[in-house]
């Protein structure tokens, strides 16, 4: 199996850099063990205008067998004769995708410490596939390419015999690939598309194949067209994984919108269309509300509680006066998410030190949450069902008893100024209830008599004289006698 990698160059901005970017010298032709066989990479031009990278996959088809456990299918002679007799020496799949993510595994992930810029930026490319299984013909290649941003996709139909046209084209057909993309992003994208488009793998799929597949395909996945097809394919029509790769999408994809904040946030509702003088999202509207109170209330240490995927996370880590973020939620779909939000596995040594993800239900008590500055509760509370508030409020209030305390959450009062939003719903089913702002100030006084915290209250986004702004939020700083009004009348009713 036979693939090659291409770039044009300058004197000042030589081609041959296409040999740090992969990391591999191009005076020198190395070998890579892989478990079906053996890696080549080698380049067949190097100079200043033009440098190409080829990666040959010589496949061993007895390794191949005592890989698969020597397991035929169906147990028939001529099954287990395919075993051994195979395109799979000859035509990209799930073997090359493999030996891809080996060898190329820094360029995949877009790490290039000699040359970062020239990694972080678009390349004129070219990759020929000259032997592509198709299962779906030419037309489905084009489909799976052309939104990618190639400038040039070219599949061309091999025939079963060039001798014999009359027997028509066999279902491989020769992938060119030109246009301007980051080096790393056309190899996640033939990482992904070689098996979907074989529509075969050769090793079981199991549930860390999911996560693989949301890593590769970050930036384009998420909005690709035939993304239904690709998940269904690359999870090898595995319903359970394609669903749960599918949600992660989903999710990923509206939140890059930044329309809707998925996790612990009022999600329901297009914020962008509260008037067409205030174009700016709620959940924008929200974010800066909650990074001026951090500031004011000088917090350096925060907990984001119900972090969700991580949006006021990568805020916080924008400003270097918070020197420690912790992020917490109970979900890790949202966790592993924000964990790509934040690009964790490719974060510098001092960035990643100031940010920790971690799981937790905000319900119970958790010693590794004393000691903050400041805690933020955004869009939580109306999550949680009316009797379960109380627990929450201990946890926070009373146990993990940070200097800051930032609670949003939306004004249902507002809900009259969204037309399509019915009367008498909700912004989103998973709310338990929405409080008008007299209520969300009871239960806020309440909440900070009885655990020694001072409350004032903030409007969140447009601030309308009839209803109130959408989003209500209540800053609590804690006084300075440490006592909560529990404790205190405890104390007194023992010293007398």
């Amino acid at each position: 199996m036979f693939l090659t990698i291409g770039t044009t160059g300058t004197q000042e901005r030589p081609a041959t850099d296409l040999g740090f970017l992969l990391h591999k010298h191009p005076d020198k032709a190395q070998a890579f063990s892989t478990s079906h066989g053996s890696a080549h990479v080698f380049y067949p031009e190097a100079s200043a205008e033009r440098c190409t990278a080829a990666l040959l996959l010589e496949v061993d088809p007895v390794a191949l067998v005592r890989r698969g456990k020597g397991k035929g299918r169906g147990g028939a002679p001529d099954a287990a004769l395919a075993q051994y007799v195979n395109d799979r020496p000859y035509a990209a799949s799930s073997l090359v995708s493999v030996a891809l993510a080996a060898v190329f595994k820094s360029a995949l992930g877009g790490v290039c410490r000699a040359m970062p810029e020239r990694a972080a930026s678009p390349l004129p490319l070219r990759i020929e596939v000259p032997a592509l299984p198709a299962r779906g013909g030419a037309e489905l290649v084009r489909k799976l390419f052309a939104p990618l941003g190639w400038s040039r996709v070219e599949v061309t139909a091999v025939p079963l015999d060039e001798e014999f046209p009359a027997w028509g084209d066999s279902r491989y057909v020769r992938l060119v690939l030109e246009g301007e993309l980051r080096l790393a992003d056309a190899l996640r994208q033939l990482y992904v598309m070689l098996p979907v488009l074989d529509d075969a793998k050769h090793y079981w799929v199991a549930p860390d194949e999911v996560d693989k597949l949301l890593r590769a395909g970050e930036g384009w996945l998420a909005d690709h067209p035939e993304r239904p097809l690709i998940t269904r394919r690359y999870l090898s029509h595995r319903w359970g994984l394609t669903r749960q790769a599918d949600q992660a999408l989903e999710l990923v994809r509206l939140a890059e919108s930044d329309d809707l904040d998925v996790g612990c946030v009022d999600n329901a509702v297009d914020e962008s269309t509260d008037t067409e003088e205030k174009p700016v999202p709620l959940a924008e509207h929200r974010r800066t509300a909650i990074l001026d109170a951090l500031r004011v209330a000088g917090a350096s240490r925060v907990l984001d509680l119900g972090c969700g995927q991580g949006q006021l996370v990568q805020a916080l880590l924008k400003d270097v006066r918070f020197t420690e973020i912790v992020g917490v939620d109970v979900s890790m779909r949202a966790l592993t998410i924000a964990s790509r939000r934040l690009k964790l596995d490719r974060m510098g040594e001092r960035q990643a030190d100031r940010v920790t993800l971690r799981q937790g239900s905000l319900t119970y008590t958790d010693k590794r949450l004393a000691g903050y500055d400041a805690a933020v509760l955004s869009e939580v509370v109306e999550h949680l069902d009316l009797p379960r508030l109380p627990a929450l409020e201990y946890a926070v209030f009373g146990a993990a008893r940070p200097g800051t305390v930032l609670v949003t959450t939306p004004n249902v009062e507002y809900n009259v100024r969204w037309e399509t939003l019915p009367a008498g719903h909700v912004r989103h089913g998973d709310h338990r209830f929405e409080w008008t702002r007299a209520e969300f100030r009871d239960w806020a006084g309440q909440v900070a008599e009885r655990h020694g915290y001072t409350v004032r209250y903030e409007p969140v986004g447009p601030d309308d004289p009839e209803v109130g702004p959408p989003t209500q939020m209540a800053v609590f700083t804690r006084t300075a006698e440490t006592g909560t009004t529990t404790e205190k009348k405890a104390k007194e009713a023992e010293a007398a």
